[in-house]
């Protein structure tokens, strides 16, 4: 069994981060202590309990009882109807403070546990187990938690942290190429941020990822959750380095917002605004050799072509991005390979000149 351990410190504690090929086995003693004589609600949707529901039967020997609450599947699951839905089931079925919460899922599911556990009964200890690489690299890591308003993608949410998080990358094995690639975008955000080592194995092994071998996943899922770890670190409730973070992340939700979060998963979303960011960044400065060998790993992706919204609609949608400031909008920017920066003083017009020219280049390759 390959295995990371990874520690997360925050303001209320550490969260232990393992990783690894078949690594949720290492830890079946651990959780069934945790939740030993507890009432356990285990929050997924249809689709996981179907493909790995017997790695929960461990938990229900040791549990008072356990209930499986299901959601939908993606970002449908992140609505106020679908907490006040679950947090109704709880109190029904007889949840009390000291019950137990385990997401298991993607990361739309450890969002909405996240925010769930956070408010009922004004805090309730969870796991996070995520199913998805974009979950485990990214979503389930920093203790944001969130769900989706209809105009705004994770505007309502507060930070609640996880007891535990065990990233299994033998659960990845059953998911679809969509999938890996959304979430290996995620990785290649992390390694534009601050590791140029791990860029460069993205680079060099992006096929052999791209098939979802679990044993040769987990470094690269370790990689990306300890360089996100270090920045949460430093800046545990986004005040300012976290922000970074946010890479791609401003188009991003501007075109999942666009599409009716149908059409592009988050990682492939991020994909757009990465290439977004990159045309910015170069008129800043950024090299071009950097800028290139970006491009090229991006269109290695061979992210999904869609037809471009409107400028309009998207700049309307940037504007209502919670990373906004009252000053004005936040841009993260690429300086080089393994450095980024965080920038206040793009105009409105000069971003919508930009993206005129970029969704007109993206209809001319469609």
């Amino acid at each position: 069994m390959t295995r990371f351990d990874l520690q997360l410190r925050h303001p209320n504690g550490e969260t232990p981060i393992l990783v690894g090929d078949g690594v949720l086995l290492g830890e079946e003693g651990e959780l069934q202590d945790w939740v030993r004589q507890r009432r356990v609600f285990v929050i997924s949707s249809p689709r996981v309990l179907e493909l790995h529901s017997q790695v929960l039967a461990p938990l229900s020997r040791q549990a008072a009882d356990l209930h499986m609450l299901e959601v939908p599947d993606g970002e449908a699951a992140k609505s106020v109807g679908v907490a006040e839905g679950l947090w109704g089931e709880m109190l029904e079925a007889g949840g009390k403070r000291h019950s137990r919460i385990v997401a298991f899922g993607g990361g739309s599911v450890g969002d909405l546990a996240g925010f769930v556990a956070g408010c009922y009964m004004r805090g309730l200890e969870y796991v996070q187990l995520p199913t998805t690489l974009l979950a485990q690299v990214d979503a389930s890591i920093g203790g944001k938690t969130a769900i989706n308003l209809a105009r705004a993608k994770n505007s309502v949410g507060l930070f609640h942290h996880p007891r535990r998080v065990i990233a299994d990358t033998r659960l990845l094995e059953t998911l679809p190429g969509g999938e890996l690639r959304s979430g290996l975008i995620e990785v290649l955000k992390m390694a534009i941020l601050s590791d140029p080592e791990l860029f460069w194995v993205l680079e060099r092994d992006l096929d052999g990822l791209m098939a979802g071998d679990s044993i040769a996943l987990a470094p690269v899922v370790a990689a990306a959750a300890q360089a996100k770890i270090e920045i949460v670190e430093r800046d545990p409730v986004e005040r300012g380095e976290r922000m970074l973070l946010n890479l791609g992340h401003t188009l991003g939700h501007a075109l999942e917002a666009a599409l009716g979060f149908q059409t592009l998963r988050h990682g492939e979303a991020v994909g757009y605004g990465i290439l977004f960011a990159v045309g910015l960044a170069e008129n800043r400065g950024l090299p071009l050799a950097a800028a290139n060998r970006i491009r090229q790993l991006v269109e290695r992706f061979e992210l999904p072509r869609i037809p471009a919204p409107e400028v309009d609609t998207l700049i309307r949608l940037i504007g209502r991005d919670k990373k906004a400031g009252e000053s004005g909008w936040r841009w993260v920017l690429p300086t080089d390979l393994g450095a980024c920066e965080i920038v206040s003083d793009l105009t409105e017009a000069a971003v919508r000149h930009e993206l005129a020219a970029f969704l007109a280049r993206f209809e001319e390759a469609s």
